[in-house]
């Protein structure tokens, strides 16, 4: 696991406090403790990562069968960065509770802590999200679900933001493969790295593992944090091999579980580095089941791909050789894993960041889009699952609310209209006639129809700015209709950059950190609007210096918007 030289993330509160009948608890929530003994332990006296999946899967699981009061199987794991080692005499804390449950599947939300017992002191190792699919007894195959009930405000925005993970789960292998089809991917080694290569087959490593009892879980099926726990010690062994020495575990790509396996059946494990990066390289990890009976059929179980670094003396990352792939797919591996780098710091680079570290126009390009969407579409469930919002006027039956936080100032107007909820989202999706009702927005321009949900205007409109008339935007609009009910209808707008519109001299060019709509169906043609809006630093010294009148703007502005979806409310066909 990685170790590294990142400070500690210490844990404000401990994850394991008593708590009165007064607190509220989750009722899916299920805590673990596990003391590092040697036995769990590598030569270097670190917890074994397989161990630590292990522990995780089992905390996991539970959590997932307390909502589904049946057994459970884990269908997939996310990615999970490995911020810290554990070592022998420390103690490992595992949080786990549903996030969201789907038809026949649920997401659980892991949060894994270290303590140290001498100073009390706890600390973030890293945060993981696993899905699990409900299983009925024999014939009866997959279980239909009951909703999930958030208790919190907290619980709520991981509800609501579950439903942006699982979209982005569904088109992950989707993402690689064009990626790797595309021509946006070089081999960076040069000829004379190249000579000094080591061969790829140098790294192979293959293992057969029999399951037993012990190996399997409560439903008779080989244990899913087992098969993860052997995959991670071959890959192990793989990675030894590369670089002649004891690397570290630094991040699991995401991974899917194809099928089961049973007690009794062989698992064939077989790992390779796939390409090596300078200071990390990447072992791809295969895990088949060969069942007693018929060993010449195999059930493909699981591939996996493991990103480990070599650390020196000093604690800094090692400069590692190149590697030569095999002919054929060794080739293919080899492109595959240059994509997974790329999507995997394009998804750290978004996502994982906190909101001040990330630039507010972020370059989009197809091997991105996928996690700018959830990106945009989850900062808005963020900024409206906020609380302490502060009334700020009243007016024509508009409410506008502000909110500070730090840097940030944040802007809702909330209002109802006499219009059906499709209907308000179709004409507020319709970026191209928002012109005719917000000043702020003079002219769109269609720069690039991502797909259905996903689009990238250029917008010009009035500035601001000291000695210029005009600013324009690059904005991706992301919209998004309910995952189940009692969700609403989404419109999410943040900045972008793109080759295709670059900044001109003759335009201030400006940012959108967030900014969009959540529409709420009230009653059949009654619908309830919130447009959000956090203002960026850069504009900050305006807005404190004319709120008044900024909250008269918006407000003039929301009334507009009431009477143009008023005015179009029996319009047919209108189109994104």
């Amino acid at each position: 696991m990685m170790a590294g030289t990142k400070e500690l993330e210490l844990v404000e509160e401990p994850l394991f406090i008593w708590k009165t009948e007064d607190v509220y608890t989750n009722p899916t929530e299920v805590k673990m403790s596990q003391l590092i003994l040697p036995c769990h332990a590598n030569h270097r006296g670190e917890l074994s990562t397989g161990q630590l999946l292990k522990w995780m899967d089992t905390t996991a699981c539970l959590s997932a069968e307390r909502h589904a009061n049946c057994p459970c199987v884990t269908v997939s794991v996310d990615d999970i960065d490995f911020e810290h080692t554990l070592s022998i005499g420390q103690v490992v804390n595992f949080k786990a509770k549903v996030n969201r449950a789907f038809n026949t599947s649920l997401e659980v939300g892991i949060a894994i802590t270290c303590e140290d017992p001498s100073s009390g002191m706890q600390w973030k190792v890293c945060n993981a999200f696993a899905t699990f699919v409900a299983k009925g007894g024999k014939g009866h195959g997959k279980v239909q679900l009951k909703p999930m009930a958030p208790g919190t405000s907290e619980e709520q925005m991981e509800y609501s933001i579950a439903a942006e993970r699982r979209r982005m789960r569904l088109r992950h292998l989707e993402t690689i493969k064009d990626l790797v089809s595309s021509s946006t991917i070089q081999n960076e080694t040069n000829s004379e790295e190249y000579q000094s290569a080591v061969p790829a087959g140098k790294t192979r490593v293959e293992s057969i593992e029999l399951v037993l009892p012990p190996h399997a879980n409560h439903q008779g099926n080989t244990f899913g944090g087992q098969i993860m726990a052997w995959m991670e010690s071959v890959a192990a062994i793989s990675a030894s091999r590369f670089c002649k020495g004891h690397p570290v575990l630094k991040t699991i790509d995401m991974f899917h579980f194809r099928g089961p396996s049973n007690v009794g059946d062989r698992i064939s494990l077989k790992a390779i580095v796939n390409n090596a990066f300078k200071t990390s390289f990447e072992v791809g990890v295969c895990a088949e089941a060969y069942h007693q009976e018929v060993w010449d059929r195999k059930t493909h179980i699981n591939s996996a791909f493991l990103t480990f670094v070599m650390l020196g003396k000093d604690g800094e990352l090692s400069t590692l050789p190149c590697i030569k792939p095999e002919p054929g797919d060794g080739e293919r591996r080899y492109r595959e894993a240059s994509a997974r780098k790329k999507i995997r710091l394009d998804r750290k680079y978004i996502i994982s960041c906190k909101q001040t570290e990330v630039p507010l126009s972020v370059p989009w390009d197809p091997s991105n889009q996928v996690y700018l969407s959830y990106n945009n579409i989850s900062a808005l469930k963020m900024l409206a699952a906020k609380q302490n919002w502060v009334l700020n006027c009243t007016q024509n039956k508009a409410k506008l609310f502000t909110l500070e936080e730090g840097q940030f100032l944040s802007f809702k107007v909330e209002m109802s209209v006499s219009v059906n909820v499709k209907q308000v989202f179709t004409l507020l999706s319709d970026m191209s006639r928002r012109h005719e009702w917000d000043s702020h927005y003079q002219k769109f321009e269609l720069i690039q129809k991502v797909d259905e949900d996903d689009v990238i205007y250029h917008v010009i409109g009035p500035t601001h700015s000291k000695g210029s008339n005009f600013q324009d935007f690059v904005l991706l609009a992301s919209r998004r209709v309910p995952c189940a009910d009692g969700d609403p209808y989404l419109i999410a707008l943040r900045s972008v950059s793109l080759p295709a519109a670059p900044p001109t001299e003759d335009l201030v060019r400006s940012e959108v950190l967030c900014a969009g709509f959540t529409l709420w169906e009230e009653e059949d043609t009654q619908t309830r609007i919130t447009y959000y809006i956090q203002a960026t630093p850069g504009i900050l010294p305006y807005i404190t210096c004319n709120i008044t009148g900024l909250s008269a703007d918006l407000c003039k502005i929301i009334e507009a918007c009431h009477k143009f979806l008023e005015q179009n409310k029996d319009m047919a066909n209108v189109a994104l």
